[in-house]
C-alpha cells in the first residue's frame, strides 16, 4: 500500500495572496501545490498572469502580462516565498503549455502536472520535463476517456484526476464518475500514483482512497476552515486510518 498524502491547493489570485496563503500551512504540511491558470485554458486568472490585461492573450509573446516576480523567478534571482519550507507542485492550467514549459522548469518545483486536454504536444512536453529532472504528472477531467492517458503511463511519475470539469476554482462538488475512473485506472495499472483534485474533503477522502486514490488535493477543506492545522491533521489521519 503507498503512503496516502493530503497536499494543500493554492489557486494565486497574486503574488502577495500566494505569500499569505503559504504562510497559513507553514510548518503544517512539506508539499503544497500550486495551481496556474491562465484565463484561455480555464476562465479564472491566477498569478503569475495580469488580469487587469484582459483576455485572451498569449503571454508566450507578450511579457507584459508576467507578474514581475515570477520575471526574477525564472531568472533565480528570487524564490518562491517560503521556498526553504515547502517542496512545490505546480499545476499548470493553461493552454498550449509548449510554448512556455521552459520558463516553468526553472523556478524550483518537483514535480509538474500538465493537462491532456490542454495541449497536442503532451509527449514532447513529459519529455522535456523528465529531461529537467522534475517529476511530471498528467492531469484529466471527468468527461476525458482514461484512455487517452495510456500510451503516457511508462513515461509520466502519476495520473492526476480532476474532481470535476469545472477547474481553476475552490468548492467545487466532485463529479461521482470521478470515483470508477480512478478504480477503473487502480485495476489496469496497480502501482501507478493516482491524485485527485477538487472535491477532497471528509466525506469523500475514504471513498477516494477505496477507490485507489493516493495524493488527495484539498483547497477549500484546508484554507476555509477555521483551524488549519487541526483540519489538516484531521484529514491526514482520516486518510490513514482507511489504508
Amino acid at each position: 500500500m503507498k503512503k496516502i498524502q493530503i497536499i494543500p491547493a493554492i489557486i494565486p489570485e497574486s503574488f502577495e495572496h500566494l505569500r499569505a496563503q503559504l504562510s497559513l500551512v507553514r510548518g503544517v504540511c512539506p508539499l503544497v501545490q500550486i495551481d496556474i491558470v491562465d484565463g484561455v485554458f480555464a476562465p479564472t486568472i491566477t498569478w503569475p498572469f495580469d488580469s487587469t490585461q484582459g483576455k485572451p492573450f498569449n503571454f508566450a509573446h507578450n511579457r507584459s502580462f508576467i507578474d514581475e516576480h515570477f520575471k526574477k523567478i525564472i531568472e533565480q534571482k528570487e524564490g518562491i516565498p517560503f521556498w526553504q519550507d515547502f517542496n512545490f507542485e505546480i499545476d499548470l492550467m493553461i493552454q498550449n503549455p509548449e510554448k512556455t514549459i521552459d520558463d516553468w522548469l526553472g523556478i524550483g518545483a518537483i514535480s509538474l502536472i500538465i493537462h491532456i486536454e490542454s495541449t497536442n504536444e503532451i509527449k514532447k512536453i513529459i519529455d522535456k520535463i523528465k529531461n529537467a529532472n522534475i517529476a511530471v504528472g498528467v492531469s484529466l477531467n471527468p468527461s476525458t476517456p482514461n484512455e487517452k492517458i495510456y500510451p503516457l503511463i511508462k513515461k509520466i511519475n502519476f495520473v492526476q484526476f480532476m474532481g470535476n470539469d469545472k477547474i481553476g476554482y475552490h468548492g467545487v462538488e466532485l463529479d461521482k464518475r470521478v470515483y470508477q475512473k480512478i478504480k477503473n485506472l487502480k485495476n489496469k495499472y496497480p502501482e501507478l500514483p493516482i491524485s485527485i483534485d477538487i472535491g477532497v474533503s471528509h466525506e469523500t477522502i475514504p471513498l477516494l482512497i477505496e477507490a485507489g486514490a493516493n495524493k488527495l488535493i484539498s483547497g477549500s477543506a484546508i484554507f476555509n476552515a477555521d483551524n488549519i492545522e487541526e483540519t489538516f491533521d484531521e484529514l491526514k489521519n482520516l486518510a490513514t486510518s482507511k489504508i
